[in-house]
């Protein structure tokens, strides 16, 4: 009766251990898009090829495949892309890259896609509020940005920006029908008031871009629910990470960068949290 016993309870047991676990998933098959913020210009080490983008090999996309065990990679982050370059061949100061739409497969599974900030010029918009002199010598860069008829010209080029990325997403999708895609938000890059004359951004400004960055991620946020793919915030648990943080602290670097990073690009503090976000929304949405 033992015997009959035993064996009863060891036949399912054996197929339990034979069969493998019913919500056990394949590894990723992950592509990575974007601009500077995602390539990581200036952190070591910078990789071949297509060494113009200024890839680093620790940016959060390459952490967060190790992190997921992606059984196949692709990053093809360039820095200084626009949406366009998506579609068309970007040129570099060490030559052109082909398109990053051309890196997705069929059955590619993943895919993060971090762009738009070129696209509206807000690396420039931030070099352009540098203020050695505070008021009233120096002048507040806000007030250069107005249209004609009154309206920030920023949020109005954030506004163009839309249709856009709804396309893009759409596009990413026509490729690669399997994937998971995830649009990725910017960071912090400026807190309440500034840190004048630490970081040499007066009061006015500091508020100004931080305003303008809020839009523009809540712009990113729309669209990729509009278009029915995920959405990363960087921006909220990078507060108190910003230029203005201590060395070791920030994850942004300022104008004058204290460790291998370029100004007001992501440091490689800043990368390996990134990827530690990432790649919980990721898993978060399996």
């Amino acid at each position: 009766m033992i015997r009959r016993l035993t064996a009863a309870l060891a036949a399912p047991l054996l197929v339990l251990l034979l069969s493998p676990p019913a919500q056990a998933r394949a590894a990723e098959s992950y592509v990575a898009l974007g601009d500077s913020a995602a390539a990581g210009p200036l952190i070591p080490n910078q990789v071949l090829p297509d060494l113009g983008c200024l890839r680093s090999d620790r940016n959060y996309p390459r952490l967060t495949a190790q992190a997921i065990g992606a059984a196949s990679f692709r990053d093809v982050t360039c820095s200084g892309a626009k949406t366009r370059d998506m579609y068309e061949r970007q040129n570099t100061e060490l030559g052109s890259v082909p398109p990053q739409l051309d890196a997705l497969r069929p059955d590619t599974t993943l895919v993060t896609v971090h762009i738009g900030a070129n696209d509206v010029g807000l690396t420039g918009f931030i070099e352009d509020c540098l203020n050695l002199l505070p008021p009233p010598v120096g002048d507040a860069c806000n007030d250069d940005y107005r249209t004609p008829d009154g309206q920030d010209s920023w949020r109005v080029k954030t506004d163009a920006l839309r249709p856009t990325l709804v396309r893009l997403a759409g596009d990413i999708r026509a490729r690669s029908p399997q994937a998971r895609i995830f649009m990725v938000g910017y960071a912090t890059y400026a807190r309440p008031d500034g840190c004048y004359p630490r970081v040499p951004i007066i009061r006015q400004d500091a508020n100004y871009i931080r305003a303008t960055l809020q839009y523009f991620n809540q712009m990113l946020a729309e669209q990729a629910a509009a278009a029915g793919i995920g959405f990363i915030d960087l921006q909220t648990p990078s507060v108190g990470h910003d230029p203005c943080a201590s060395s070791g602290t920030r994850w942004i670097e300022p104008y004058v960068p204290s460790s291998p990073a370029a100004p007001f690009h992501p440091n490689a503090l800043g990368m390996r949290n990134f990827a530690t976000i990432v790649t919980s929304a990721v898993n978060s949405a399996r």
